[in-house]
């Protein structure tokens, strides 16, 4: 086993051991896609803690291929933490100030496999793909080379599991060796005071192997598994229930759907497809970083960025509607699948510059705003839900909240029925607005594409 590196040792000794609970059905957290350490610290401190975000999801940290492009992070050459966000001090640095502000850290764990090629990492270190030789692992430390056919992923789990995706060294997971050194750079990350875990390329591992791994991490971390499921493949989700949390893919996928092809009154029973996962088991979101560039269960129907007022409402009723654990996404422009991270940092002269290379989705106020409702609703179920048999939806979440999300080209007007107590209260999507519940009753009107939404966190200031 590999000795923990000088950083992470030190920080042992003046950290405690972050132990991460079971994040409540009232959490929302974010990916901040390839952002500097540097800059998510400040995101953590200036936003993502006064906004309520449980945590923050970052990039790889240990140390991969030289590239610009984003899937570099993915090619791991060893398990120092020098990566393209930052140096191990940063990182360390990072993650004490985000804890600081109530924020956890969930970082992206590429431990299935190893980088393709022959050269040196970012942080100088060897690698060689033909030889299989790199600073952790020698040739015994890999399953036999082989390649993943298309036609395997429908028929044949084993070669999903144990040969080579995209041509990367496939680490024999199975072996004791393996998993020990694993579960070390796991504890590396867990005395620095991470909280939890994106286990990457989950379903090209054995549950088993996952499972055995996790249980030789000195510190608990809260995991969750990338398992791309949308059905009818050799692997399914279900076989990694009771290892982690899995990612269900087809939430998403289900979501931009509808709000693209169907109508929005169908969204009554959402989540409550047997196809689906158990709510308590489910990491759910919108889009994601592969699928938002039509990889890794990617289509047509998948809502971004891009979408605006459509991917804003599918947002809202992700995070108002009582199914899952939502990650909202972060990302930066891009006009091509392959393209890296912007070269300018997010923070200049202490400013988030967000809008344009940096599209910092979880700011928009119609998202942002909606993690606090999600909190204060916790617990409390879907009531008085009302629909114009279109695209036109409003629900309470008993006397916690209410939202009304219009997907229509013209004004929603109504008087709707709640469980709030009467009084005013702001709408969360909405600049400056004040919504008066009167005998448990509001009247709205909605603009085309556009939502409201309240809650009993926010009441309206006395005027």
């Amino acid at each position: 086993m590999f000795a923990k590196y000088s950083v992470a040792l030190a920080a042992s000794a003046t950290l405690s051991i972050g132990l991460s609970a079971q994040p409540a059905s009232a959490d929302t957290f974010v990916h901040l896609f390839e952002w500097q350490w540097e800059d998510v610290a400040q995101e953590c401190e200036n936003w993502l803690g006064p906004k309520g975000f449980k945590a923050v999801q970052v990039s790889p940290p240990q140390e991969h291929i030289q590239g610009d492009a984003w899937w570099t992070r993915y090619q791991p050459v060893s398990y120092q933490l020098e990566s393209r966000s930052g140096s191990s001090e940063a990182f360390a640095d990072m993650v004490q100030r985000c804890n600081a502000a109530g924020v956890d850290v969930y970082a992206d764990a590429v431990i299935n496999h190893v980088a393709h090629g022959k050269g040196q990492g970012i942080a100088g270190s060897s690698y060689d793909s033909e030889a299989l030789s790199y600073p952790h692992y020698q040739r015994d430390d890999f399953h036999e080379p082989c390649g993943i056919e298309q036609s395997d992923y429908a028929q044949n789990a084993e070669s999903v599991r144990q040969c080579q995706l995209v041509g990367l060294p496939d680490l024999n997971t199975s072996d004791p060796t393996v998993q020990s050194r694993i579960a070390d750079y796991l504890d590396t990350l867990a005395a620095l005071g991470v909280r939890g875990i994106r286990i990457d390329a989950a379903k090209h591992m054995a549950p088993s192997d996952i499972a055995e791994i996790l249980a030789q991490v000195d510190a608990p971390l809260y995991a969750f598994q990338e398992v791309i499921d949308l059905g009818g493949e050799a692997i399914s989700a279900t076989e990694y229930q009771g290892t982690a949390d899995i990612t269900e893919f087809r939430y998403g996928a289900s979501l931009g759907d509808i709000f693209n092809n169907q109508t929005l009154a169908n969204l009554q029973q959402f989540g409550e497809s047997p196809a689906l996962l158990p709510s308590e088991q489910a990491v759910v979101f919108t889009d994601n970083h592969d699928n938002q560039r039509g990889h890794g269960a990617g289509g047509s129907n998948i809502l971004t960025h891009r979408d605006d007022a459509l991917y804003r409402l599918a947002n809202m009723f992700m995070l108002a509607w009582p199914y899952g654990y939502p990650k909202v996404m972060s990302s930066y422009a891009f006009s091509n699948s392959d393209q890296g991270p912007p070269q300018a940092p997010v923070y200049q002269q202490g400013e988030a510059q967000c809008g344009e290379a940096w599209v910092c989705e979880h700011r928009w106020p119609e998202i942002a705003n909606m993690v606090a409702f999600r909190q204060q609703a916790d617990g409390a179920e879907v009531t008085h839900w009302w629909d114009n048999g279109h695209n036109q939806i409003a629900f309470s979440r008993e006397a916690q909240g209410f939202i009304a999300i219009n997907r229509e080209q013209q004004a929603l007007t109504h008087t709707f029925q709640t469980d709030m107590a009467d009084g005013r209260y702001q709408n969360v999507a909405a600049e400056e607005q004040c919504i008066t519940v009167e005998n448990g009753q509001l009247t709205l009107n909605i603009p085309a594409m556009s939502a409201a939404a309240l809650h009993v966190g926010a009441p309206c200031p006395a005027s």
